[in-house]
């Protein structure tokens, strides 16, 4: 039997620069379920984006979805991509054996809490207070380029990585620490700075987007405690959840969340196609 794809709709060149295509995944000329595949929004159109995969029922555990995979590898490969990436939900278990399989690397993951009625309160000795602007901008300059070296020991270019972390800069700070729903604080030890809490306060959640605890301060569970005062800045901004996104790779950051009761919510690969 054949499995191909068949484009279901003109090749599309979005508002947000990328360019899109549906197709059905056919056996023999029989429609079997559906891929969407893109280019990347944010790496721009040599890294392509896997959005859907999807294969029905009854056809599946026959190897479909791994010809389609790699169909739409050669379309993206076509379209000059060098590199494609794709997520799978947390439970899809089925879903990431076949990412693992066709050589894609993972990233990252998302991970997510439910937040209960009872509100985290800090140990005595320990003090949260807003960022001073002094303090902003060698903090911003070091998270940034952090974030971007992470990106790099993942597969990003450097200029992808660099790119995507000034990006990140426009997106969710905008104004510095006047950024609206944005909350930057740093966490005191009698009187000692020992780390830094970012949160965002977004429609449907909140969102940790760095948390850092001073390397001379490590192990000494402040980084449980940035976490738990994540919780409570979170319920006090009227959220009943809150949700994170940790780098593979980063075991002691993803054993902290997985105790603190954060389930993975979706895994994030890629795969370069040279």
């Amino acid at each position: 039997m054949t499995t191909t794809l068949r484009p279901t709709e003109p090749l599309r060149h979005d508002p947000d620069g990328t360019r899109s295509q549906r197709y059905q995944v056919c056996v023999n000329g029989r429609p079997i379920g559906g891929i969407h595949l893109s280019t990347h929004p944010e790496y721009g159109p040599t890294v392509a984006c896997l959005a859907e995969l999807r294969i029905e029922e009854p056809d599946r555990g026959r190897g479909r979805g791994t010809v389609a995979a790699l169909a739409a590898e050669e379309v993206a490969r076509g379209w000059g991509c060098k590199r494609i990436e794709g997520s799978v939900p947390g439970d899809a278990e089925a879903a990431r054996r076949l990412a693992t399989t066709l050589g894609y690397v993972l990233r990252s993951r998302n991970m997510e809490k439910r937040l209960g009625p009872d509100v985290p309160r800090l140990p005595a000795g320990l003090v949260a207070r807003p960022m001073t602007e002094a303090e902003y901008g060698p903090w911003r300059a070091q998270a940034r380029e952090g974030f971007a070296r992470s990106l790099i020991e993942r597969g990003a270019s450097t200029d992808e990585a660099y790119d995507k972390a000034e990006q990140s800069d426009v997106r969710f700070l905008p104004d510095g620490l006047a950024s609206a729903n944005t909350v930057i604080s740093v966490l005191e030890s009698n009187g000692d700075p020992v780390g830094v809490l970012w949160l965002g306060l977004w429609p449907d959640s909140a969102f940790v987007l760095d948390v850092e605890v001073h390397a001379e301060h490590r192990g000494r569970g402040h980084g449980r405690r940035l976490m738990r005062l994540a919780e409570a800045q979170a319920a006090e901004g009227g959220k009943d959840r809150i949700a994170l996104h940790v780098f593979a790779g980063n075991d002691p950051a993803e054993r902290l969340y997985i105790s603190l009761g954060y389930e993975t919510t979706s895994y994030n690969f890629y795969k370069d196609l040279a």
